[in-house]
């Protein structure tokens, strides 16, 4: 569990624009139990959480709107997702062949695409990282848990549509 004040005591996902699979609804489900045993949220010259979180997506854009621990208003920033485009369509290509591969009897190809997986992801987590470094403080940890909760929750459902 996390300790001290600068951390996010709940998340919700809105998603206006899609529906998640059962499949989707459960990595979204475990990114959020994972997001909540440990994280560092800081909001930067504001008052000290702990923070519910809700993410929610429109048009392209990635909102956080940050509240108190009682539901009171603090901000809501939003994110372009261009600037993600990439990093996601990446990222959703190499989950679906280390899904592909782990059916397969090989376990060093696995392995070499697992590796890949992880590279993008701290890629996309670092990016994340950088575009919240104005507002909001975070660990590594916590970008990376932030950015899987991107990839299921905002990305994935739009290839899906």
């Amino acid at each position: 569990m996390t300790t001290g004040r600068n951390h996010l005591c709940a998340v919700r996902i809105d998603l206006a624009e899609a529906r998640l699979d059962a499949v989707l609804e459960r990595e979204q489900s475990v990114a959020i139990a994972d997001l909540l045993e440990g994280n560092l949220f800081e909001l930067i010259g504001r008052e000290r959480g702990p923070y519910k979180l809700r993410l929610s997506t429109r048009d392209a854009k990635l909102s956080f709107q940050i509240t108190t621990q009682d539901d009171f208003p603090i901000v809501s920033h939003i994110l372009s997702l261009t600037p993600f485009r990439r990093v996601m369509k990446d990222y959703a290509m190499i989950c679906e062949a280390h899904l592909h591969a782990a059916v397969a009897p090989d376990p060093h190809r696995l392995e070499a695409i697992d590796m890949g997986r992880r590279a993008i992801h701290n890629e996309g987590s670092d990016l994340l990282r950088e575009r919240l470094s104005a507002w909001i403080r975070t660990d590594h940890d916590t970008a990376r848990r932030l950015f899987t909760l991107m990839a299921v929750s905002v990305y994935a459902p739009q290839l899906l549509r």
